[in-house]
């Protein structure tokens, strides 16, 4: 089982963000753990193992990839890159996680070590490839975005029966996503469903997102970064700056202090009194009242600050008679009453 420091995983996803550079690699990792992430993830392609030089375009955006085989191998490191990236994650306290694209992929990552396995919901069916992960004995973290029930039920089912920590996240496969997309509903029915840890993976490209899905209890936050909003690549207008994700960290930390400590309306009130007392209001004279005046709604008012006898006893005390004389604004007592 893998937690984060505010019993939420926030996990910041580089994915393809590097535009296939080490140094920018390298730079992210810096900048999600300065901002305080408890995770980084990447993606790891190696495109003759999960690819066909045939394979479409999601978003034609690169101009220098004449097909998405050819940006797959661009985005490829070398086996030693993997491992420096994994060492540097180390160095900054962070969890290091990538998403495997092929077996290949999976056995290159085992070699390097991650703390989980994140599969992706376009992988959600590579039966080999999942069953590989679940021989390693490492937490497995599904992501749904691309999946109906039916599938989704096998692949956890197929986790659990190992006996493997299981956390399945809510995904919409939109980038963005519009807020009618998030499936905010889904965690719960996620959680009950398959009895298990449960987050959202989100592309919406904010920041409520991630604190809505934190309010409702999610155990893992995963969020695509941008090291800038003008940044080349398709996972831009999903993603979060390095400034936002900090917001997301603080907030989730906060959220989550919230919710561990549930109040009582009682006991807080309680704790407030001194402090009540100055914001209440208590029964008054509000004109100057010779020894003998007999009480009304017209010699009597409501004044700060609440010391004296409570505003729900002004009815009570019409009719009443004054023992001596008091001046307009005195707090009336007990002891000036016959």
């Amino acid at each position: 089982m893998i937690q984060g420091r505010s019993r939420c995983l926030i996990i910041g996803e580089v994915a393809q963000a590097h535009d296939g550079s080490l140094g920018a690699a390298h730079a992210f990792i810096d900048a999600i753990a300065n901002a305080g992430a408890d995770g980084v993830k990447f993606q790891t392609h190696i495109a003759a193992a999960e690819s066909t030089p045939a394979e479409p375009w999601r978003v034609k955006f690169s101009y220098q990839d004449a097909s998405r085989y050819e940006y797959w191998k661009r985005m490829e490191f070398t086996e030693a890159q993997w491992h420096g990236l994994k060492k540097h994650a180390d160095e900054r306290n962070l969890l290091f996680l990538s998403s495997p694209f092929s077996l290949e992929a999976a056995e290159l990552l085992q070699r390097v070590g991650v703390a989980a396995w994140k599969i992706a919901s376009g992988e959600i069916s590579n039966i080999p490839m999942i069953e590989k992960m679940l021989a390693s004995e490492l937490p497995i973290i599904l992501s749904s975005g691309m999946s109906p029930w039916s599938e989704l039920d096998v692949a956890a089912k197929m986790v659990q029966d190992a006996g493997r920590d299981l956390t399945v996240l809510q995904c919409s496969s939109v980038y963005p996503t519009p807020p009618e997309k998030w499936g905010l509903n889904l965690l719960g029915e996620l959680r009950e469903r398959y009895k298990c840890k449960v987050g959202l993976s989100d592309h919406s490209g904010t920041v409520s997102a991630g604190l809505a899905a934190v309010a409702l209890v999610a155990d893992v936050i995963e969020v695509h970064v941008t090291l800038s909003r003008e940044a080349f690549g398709p996972d831009v207008v999903a993603s979060l700056t390095t400034a936002e994700l900090r917001q997301l960290v603080e907030g989730t930390r906060q959220i989550r202090t919230a919710l561990d400590h549930p109040v009582s309306k009682d006991h807080m009130a309680g704790e407030l009194a001194a402090v009540r007392s100055l914001f209440t209001k208590s029964v008054a004279a509000v004109v100057d009242l010779p020894s003998g005046s007999i009480l009304n709604e017209t010699n009597l008012g409501l004044r700060k600050p609440g010391t004296g006898l409570p505003a729900e006893r002004l009815s009570d005390l019409c009719g009443r008679k004054l023992r001596h004389a008091l001046m307009a604004g005195t707090l009336i007592t007990e002891e000036d009453l016959e």
